[in-house]
């Protein structure tokens, strides 16, 4: 029977939903520190390495390519043919690491408000960005987001947001309005793609997701969610893609593996036209769950209470 026999003494608890709780065997502690930001671990269990920040996990050796290649390719894809690339977030590396496998790309900029965490992750977690940080193509700006979105001019092929979970209250909460999103939308290309990690599809959180796609639905004329696997987070996740040009939630996986293979150094473990179809096909429940949906995340209008 699963779970009669209990390999370690120490483990992590992660709450994912206000009703829902995680844990993770850990053999060993690589890193704990506190930053200006936030708590970071770095440890070492059945899943390989993984890193932890304030609480929530991030991702592991073991299976973080089923979500940074979940993530990253579909806005990629998306495109056909990006050349420049900006990602929020993604300490570990791993994000642009799977940017740079696009032929295509010249320029990536990689935006992290911490860089106490990149450091670490620098360090302890070679086998995620697999020196991806050395490739000259890559620029690290240690910025807040919305302060690198007011102060440069630049426009982009694909903006990749690889940071918090959706949230109704606090810090991170402008990062999921529509003005936010509509400062994303002014500085993509015409042909630009943007993807954002849009939280837990659970039941007990899947009206954040919705909410999240309701308001991308009011910048972008093009909105589709993705479920990508995410087999050591304890909860389904739900990515979010988003362009002004049509693209269809039915891609021939034919054609699909076609561009992989023309403008992809390959090596892929989870991703190829198969894998985007079914992070496509989302279920009724979901479905229904977005059209249903009414709120709207704005700066003007914040949520006056969680609701469930």
């Amino acid at each position: 029977m699963a779970g009669t026999n209990i390999n370690t003494d120490l483990y992590f608890t992660e709450q994912i939903t206000p009703w829902d709780i995680y844990k993770h065997g850990i053999d060993q502690v690589l890193v704990y520190q506190k930053t200006k930001y936030q708590e970071i671990y770095i440890v070492k269990g059945v899943y390989g390495k993984a890193l932890i920040l304030d609480g929530k996990w991030q991702s592991c050796t073991a299976d973080e390519f089923l979500y940074h290649e979940g993530l990253v390719h579909p806005a990629m894809i998306c495109h056909g043919s990006p050349r420049k690339v900006l990602v929020f977030g993604g300490a570990e590396g791993a994000t642009i690491r799977e940017v740079l496998r696009w032929k295509t790309v010249e320029q990536v900029v990689m935006v992290d408000i911490d860089e106490k965490v990149v450091e670490a992750c620098k360090k302890y977690l070679p086998e995620m960005h697999q020196n991806s940080f050395e490739d000259p193509r890559v620029e690290l700006i240690i910025d807040d987001a919305q302060n690198f979105l007011d102060s440069s001019n630049e426009t982009w092929d694909v903006i990749i947001s690889d940071l918090t979970d959706p949230i109704e209250h606090g810090l991170s909460f402008p990062l999921f309005t529509q003005e936010y999103f509509q400062k994303i939308s002014q500085v993509l290309s015409a042909l630009g793609s943007f993807i954002i990690q849009g939280g837990s599809i659970s039941p007990a959180e899947m009206y954040l997701h919705a909410r999240v796609v309701k308001t991308l639905q009011s910048v972008f004329n093009c909105v589709y969610s993705l479920i990508p696997y995410s087999t050591s987070y304890g909860c389904p996740l739900g990515f979010v893609v988003c362009s002004e040009q049509k693209f269809s939630s039915t891609p021939n996986p034919e054609k699909v593996d076609r561009l992989l293979a023309e403008k992809t150094t390959g090596g892929f473990k989870f991703m190829d036209g198969v894998s985007l179809l079914g992070m496509l096909q989302i279920p009724l429940n979901l479905r229904q769950a977005i059209a249903t949906e009414t709120q709207i995340y704005t700066l003007k209008t914040p949520p006056k209470s969680i609701q469930v």
